[in-house]
């Protein structure tokens, strides 16, 4: 799945780059090389309820059959695997935004969902985890999409009113109980029927379904997920 865009050539011809890991010879913007940009762990077959990575596209996995979430369809292009999810943590972890760049040209290159949300709402950060990191990661990699597709991005109306535990290091229930009440949605006028909520990785998804429950409480009809990079079942 290559990426071909013309600014990664006008950029490599003024200014070459490098593989941000093995460090050959990079593809202007998008600072991987062909073999490196060939490793990424596509998702192309899953569950379109939840993007659970499975041995065959299906409607339902077992878990959404079980228990069906809170929202109505899901978009994650990736696999949580290497080489992504360490370009993923240096971008979030380590402020390193050439990483960042690198994972929204391999998000844009990507087959697009079928159908387009009316509105993208990125999962907000708490304040003061805000001005830890400097930036929110989900809003950096929503800002391309939203340019890309023509969707409004909207990233008031979503609030997190409390600061929670990391979610890295906690079980699923844990990691429910973390963000349960954290969220809360408020729309100044009528909200848009459709919207999308954004986030960098999936893993249990616990903070989506939470975002997703408040946003239809708030009024929005569909809740979609998107996401970068889809976490296997543990």
């Amino acid at each position: 799945m290559p990426v071909n865009l013309k600014a990664t050539h006008l950029v490599d011809a003024v200014l070459p780059s490098h593989c941000l890991l093995c460090g050959a010879r990079g593809q202007g913007a998008l600072s991987l090389c062909t073999a490196c940009e060939a490793e990424a762990p596509c998702n192309l077959k899953c569950c379109a309820r939840c993007a659970l990575p499975l041995d065959a596209p299906a409607p339902l996995c077992g878990r959404c059959i079980k228990r069906a979430p809170p929202w109505d369809r899901a978009w994650v292009p990736f696999r949580y695997e290497w080489p992504l999810a360490q370009l993923e943590s240096r971008f979030k972890f380590g402020g390193d935004l050439a990483a960042g760049r690198t994972l929204s040209l391999l998000w844009l290159a990507s087959q697009p969902p079928e159908e387009m949300p009316k509105a993208l709402v990125p999962v907000p950060l708490h304040r003061t985890r805000l001005r830890r990191r400097g930036y929110n990661q989900a809003l950096e990699l929503a800002k391309p999409l939203a340019k890309r597709f023509a969707v409004p991005l909207l990233h008031g109306p979503l609030r997190r009113t409390r600061a929670t535990d990391a979610q890295t290091e906690l079980t699923a229930v844990q990691r429910r109980r973390n963000v349960r009440g954290a969220f809360e949605a408020n729309f100044s006028g009528t909200p848009p029927e459709h919207v999308a909520v954004l986030d960098d990785v999936f893993t249990t998804g616990a903070t989506l379904a939470e975002c997703a429950r408040v946003l239809k409480q708030a009024g929005v009809s569909r809740v979609d997920v998107w996401a970068l990079a889809r976490a296997p079942a543990r």
